[in-house]
């Protein structure tokens, strides 16, 4: 039982360190309730994997390629 609260603790760090997609665009898939992937690097990329399925593509507010570029 000692072992229980430093586990769920590590567990839960590690949990939020790896999910990082910085593409410049993002498609919503379905609607608002469907899933989302930030892992396109072009419009057209964006578009062709939505295709069928439904959703829209938007720009990334949280790419860091967006903010390199600015001026």
């Amino acid at each position: 039982m000692k072992l229980a609260i430093p586990i769920a603790a590590i567990t839960l760090l590690l949990s939020s360190i790896g999910a990082h997609a910085d593409g410049t665009w993002c498609a919503q898939y379905g609607g608002t309730h469907g899933g989302t992937n930030c892992g396109f690097y072009s419009f057209q990329q964006c578009e062709v994997a939505r295709s069928g399925n439904g959703g829209f593509c938007y720009q990334n507010p949280f790419s860091q390629s967006q903010q390199r570029y600015r001026r």
